[in-house]
């Protein structure tokens, strides 16, 4: 009886075990597809937004150009962190060059500066460059 319920138990154990490998085999490319589709999403956005800041620039309304370049640099802020997580140094340095393209593009923006319009063009071009980068990974 009692080495019944032994081989009972190795069985469920061996059994449990199994299910586990064969459930987690998979995990971790989801895991990278997941992290890349944020990372993807959240370059997009910036990107968009910066965009979005040079039309606000091209028709004279600088302050919503400068909310504009404010929710690119939050997006950016994010892509950093995941950038850094994944250990990308060469991403990680053009995203703050970006972000310093953003900083200048609305401080011009807020003396009225029609020249921060170049700087965003600067800033979507590094984010577009980064984009490129990451879909070849």
């Amino acid at each position: 009886m009692v080495k019944l319920g032994l081989g009972i138990a190795a069985a469920l154990v061996v059994a449990l075990l199994a299910g586990f490998l064969w459930g987690s085999s998979g995990r971790g490319d989801t895991d990278r597809a997941l992290e890349a589709s944020g990372l993807r999403g959240e370059l997009l956005g910036a990107r968009a937004a910066v965009l979005d800041a040079r039309v606000a620039i091209y028709n004279i309304n600088f302050g919503e150009a400068s909310i504009h370049l404010e929710d690119a640099r939050a997006m950016l802020g994010r892509a950093d962190a995941r950038l850094k997580s994944l250990g990308r140094d060469d991403a990680v340095t053009q995203v703050q060059a970006a972000l310093a393209s953003i900083g200048d593009a609305q401080r011009m923006a807020g003396s009225l500066d029609q020249g921060a319009n170049s700087r965003a063009g600067e800033a979507a071009k590094t984010i577009s460059d980064i984009l490129d980068a990451e879909a070849k990974r």
